[in-house]
């Protein structure tokens, strides 16, 4: 926990230094659902009044990066699914906007995230000539855990810091993930999965344009004292 938050630290130093350190995870299950009838907007003396009978027209899967110092969210995959060649993809897409620079990247463990793609990815990026080995029999490609070891390592130019299990909230774009939900999803209306898809991303353009500004990270990784609930919040 003290290395992803030493990460957020030493941020903005290594931006203006030419590294970039982002924070990425999936938002999965994303459902574009259309009311049945209109909602009644609010007036004075009547709160609105939202129809509770729906449509289900699919759903969506949002991959999201967010620039940890400047609050931008680069490069957007939404999408039917989110497969390890999928992510794999997503982070290539990431890296070639600033393909010479250096790449923090923080996630959680989910197997997409120290997948095999991902290892056959980075390797050459990097510039490195290495034996991978065979994924479940030898080699860097052998387990999750090697796998991930390897693209951890401190001295590629592309790596990734990965938070500890159950601790999700520790992942800054889970924050950012906590806005869409409040300005688009929770009271969205969607008569087509290339509806959502479009106001998602349609968002994100907005977002980066007028609102994007890094958060203030309070937490520094040590254990949280019961008297200090506050100790690690986070304020947009």
């Amino acid at each position: 926990m003290a290395q992803v938050c030493d990460c957020y630290l030493q941020a903005p130093a290594r931006y203006a230094a030419g590294t970039h350190t982002v924070s990425v995870d999936e938002m999965t299950g994303i459902q574009a659902l259309e009311r049945l009838h209109p909602t009644h907007p609010m007036k004075p003396g009547q709160p609105e009044h939202r129809e509770f009978e729906y449509v289900r027209h699919g759903t969506q899967c949002l991959i999201a990066n967010l620039e940890i110092s400047t609050g931008h969210l680069p490069t957007p995959t939404v999408g039917a699914r989110r497969t390890e060649q999928d992510f794999a993809e997503h982070i290539q897409r990431t890296v070639a906007t600033d393909p010479q620079a250096g790449w923090i990247i923080v996630a959680d463990n989910l197997n997409t995230h120290n997948s095999e793609t991902l290892v056959r990815w980075v390797a050459p990026a990097c510039g490195l000539e290495v034996e991978l080995g065979v994924k479940g029999k030898r080699g860097i490609l052998k387990t999750r855990h090697s796998r991930a070891e390897f693209l951890s390592d401190p001295a590629h130019r592309i790596r990734f810091a990965y938070v500890p299990k159950h601790t999700s909230w520790l992942n800054q774009i889970e924050i950012w993930f906590s806005i869409l939900m409040r300005r688009v999803l929770k009271r969205g209306n969607f008569c087509s999965r290339e509806e959502l898809r479009e106001k998602i991303l349609s968002f994100i353009d907005y977002f980066n344009r007028t609102m994007a500004k890094p958060f203030r990270w309070t937490y520094t990784g040590r254990p949280l004292l019961a008297t200090q609930p506050n100790a690690s919040a986070n304020v947009y």
